[in-house]
């Protein structure tokens, strides 16, 4: 197939190469796209040295399909151009996830509703890592609310983040000097910082809403209460969520713990007498979503639990889904 990644000079176009390669997606041409100011020079990557191109509607038009990492506007004024020629488009940007008209899908909970869609939207990356959790125990036990911490990597806010993070921890331990911001609000080296995106009316962040709004589509629950608090972290990778629930069924934490082992793209680290949980240095690389400090949550009686979620918000939380969505599409296929 005829391949295209736009925006494949950034932190998640480079996993997409990357994961198309791992997954062995059949890729006979691949093209990469970024801004003119890339436009011109050479990418290693798994399939030779490519050299990058700036994006035009004609130089895009013959793919089967297209992986979009590029930013909200960018998506907004290209991506239903592009489907409309028939190419198959899975966006990573937010900007088609709450469109009536457009699937926002994780294919281990609703793959069901790609159908014959062109556009697809890729979920924001700590609703990805939730969902494809909390969806079976959806299914085993019911889920009436959900309240989620996250503890969110640098990589989060794309490359910049990350070399913001290197550059200012290095700047506080080898040169003894404060560290300093230009990406993140504050400075994130030895630090949290609980915000992530604008604030919005009602108190919470863009990010944290977005966990409730796609949460709710995602897996057909329009009136989930979901309440979140989202917090940058000084790591590189991996998105940590505690995850609390209230089921609409009796749940015990052996039984959570047996749905979980069972369910796709979810490993099971929950092993406290040899100090086994999920953490960002163990699900680093990883395509699976570890869980572990499953526990019943005292507060809801015998219909609560707790659970503490870590995932590779660069492979699950973006690249890696989006390439599970192209392989369920019917790419090269007419409209």
């Amino acid at each position: 197939m005829r391949v295209g990644v736009i925006g494949a000079t950034g932190a998640v176009g480079k996993e997409l190469v990357e994961v198309l390669a791992k997954r062995r997606f059949p890729v006979t041409e691949l093209k990469l796209f970024a801004s003119t100011r890339s436009a011109g020079t050479k990418q290693k990557t798994p399939f030779g040295e490519i050299t990058i191109e700036a994006y035009s509607l004609e130089a895009a038009r013959h793919l089967d399909l297209a992986l979009l990492a590029v930013s909200g506007d960018f998506s907004k004024a290209h991506a239903r151009a592009l489907a409309a020629e028939g190419v198959a488009v899975v966006d990573n940007s937010s900007a088609f996830r709450l469109e009536a008209d457009v699937p926002l899908v994780v294919p281990e909970v609703n793959a069901d509703a790609i159908g014959d869609h062109r556009l697809i939207a890729n979920p924001n990356c700590t609703t990805a890592i939730l969902v494809v959790a909390l969806e079976p125990l959806r299914q085993a036990f019911g889920v009436k609310r959900v309240i989620v911490s996250t503890y969110q990597a640098a990589s989060g806010a794309g490359a910049e983040g990350m070399a913001e993070l290197e550059r200012e921890t290095r700047r506080v331990l080898v040169e003894g000097q404060p560290a300093q911001n230009e990406v993140f609000a504050h400075p994130l080296a030895f630090n949290v910082i609980p915000q992530i995106d604008s604030f919005q009316p009602n108190g919470y962040t863009r990010e944290e809403m977005k966990v409730a709004w796609e949460s709710r589509k995602i897996m057909g629950m329009p009136d989930l209460p979901v309440s979140c608090t989202a917090v940058r972290i000084p790591t590189y990778r991996v998105h940590g969520e505690a995850v609390t629930i209230e089921t609409e069924r009796p749940v015990t934490a052996e039984a959570a713990r047996a749905v979980l082992a069972k369910a796709a793209g979810v490993r099971v680290v929950d092993d406290t007498a040899k100090q086994q949980y999920p953490m960002p240095i163990t699900a680093t690389g990883q395509d699976d979503v570890e869980a572990g400090r499953i526990r019943e949550n005292p507060v809801f009686g015998d219909r609560g639990l707790d659970f503490f979620l870590c995932g590779d918000q660069l492979l699950k939380g973006a690249a890696l889904n989006a390439v599970q969505i192209a392989e369920k599409m019917k790419v090269g296929v007419p409209a």
